[in-house]
């Protein structure tokens, strides 16, 4: 059992600064949980604290059916993955995947097959005799994965480590991620601030802000049916339009929320008139931005139109979500 439990994990630094509050999660074995938050929201310091790399201030963690609070994080049999990759510059990719293995004092015998291994599932064979600096941003984050892997840990930890690398590098690294989930069967728990990769990796996402967990879900969940309008905002690109309910004829006291694509050109009950006031390409699309009131919005719309164009767009009211005003819960 690769299970983690985190109960009533809190952190507050010397200057009374807390950073994680009263936080309490549950990750299922062989499950692949992301971390998900703006900078600063607490994501990276509550790995760490799983790791045994960050104290806590109070709270129960538990790998496993193990109590691992005063565990150092050699014993914890986890493997943390870093964004900096952290490899050794002077060795080659053998020697770092390896080396971990080698202050243990593992067979020599048993390293070489288990570099092996680790080598073919991350296609690193023809470079396991090269330096990290012969190799591309990507190369180098599958050797710092190989590293991990050969350890054979209960759970994977993994802060940012696709950020340094460029557009397109990172998506395919998602995928490889991904695979390596479903053919090692391990427990992950992957932190990020990018929502992309958040929806396209975990079985569940956590959404953190300012310490607190604000929703933990399915992807698909976590979309459609957003707690409150921190999550409908943080999740979604472009993000979800909220708009005061005075200006759309409906209930003064709560706020609406409509997704960009779902704001058309076609027959919904709501009727707008607005004037564009910038506009992004993207291909058969543009985004549109305008104003609805004094709600700053924006619509994935054709791309037959300019900046300064005046639109009729309209809103069908099974697309709103509603959130109270006060307290920006969702109203189900």
């Amino acid at each position: 059992m690769s299970s983690v439990i985190l109960k009533n994990i809190r952190k507050t630094y010397d200057n009374n600064k807390t950073v994680i509050n009263n936080v309490n999660l549950e990750i299922k074995d062989k499950e692949f949980v992301v971390l998900v938050g703006a900078s600063g929201c607490g994501k990276s310091t509550l790995l760490r604290m799983i790791a045994g790399l960050e104290d806590i201030t109070s709270g129960e963690i538990y790998i496993g059916d193990k109590k691992v609070n005063d565990v150092p994080p050699k014993d914890r049999d986890i493997a943390f993955v870093f964004q900096s990759y952290a490899l050794y510059p002077h060795m080659t990719v053998r020697e770092n995947i390896a080396f971990g293995l080698k202050m243990r004092k593992v067979p020599k015998a048993e390293i070489d097959k288990k570099v092996k291994e680790a080598a073919e599932i991350l296609n690193l064979g023809e470079y396991l005799d090269r330096k990290p600096k012969q190799l591309s941003g990507g190369q180098r984050q599958r050797v710092a994965l190989g590293r991990a892997i050969v350890r054979n840990p209960k759970v994977f930890l993994m802060d940012e480590p696709l950020s340094n690398l460029d557009a397109k590098l990172r998506v395919q690294m998602r995928s490889e991620i991904k695979k390596l989930h479903q053919k090692l069967q391990t427990t992950f728990i992957y932190v990020t601030h990018d929502q992309t990769e958040a929806l396209t990796m975990g079985d569940r996402i956590v959404i953190l802000n300012n310490g607190d967990i604000q929703q933990v879900d399915t992807p698909d969940t976590i979309y459609n049916h957003p707690k409150n309008t921190f999550v409908a905002g943080f999740i979604g690109s472009p993000q979800m339009n909220f708009i005061n309910g005075r200006e759309l004829g409906l209930d003064e006291n709560m706020i609406y929320g409509i997704r960009p694509e779902k704001m058309t050109s076609e027959n919904g009950e709501i009727k707008l008139n607005i004037n564009v006031e910038i506009s992004e390409m993207l291909g058969s699309e543009k985004i549109a931005y305008f104003n609805i009131g004094e709600s700053k919005c924006c619509a994935k719309l054709p791309s037959e139109y300019q900046i300064g164009s005046t639109l009729n767009l309209s809103i069908s009211k099974e697309d709103l979500y509603k959130f109270d005003k006060q307290t920006g819960e969702a109203i189900l």
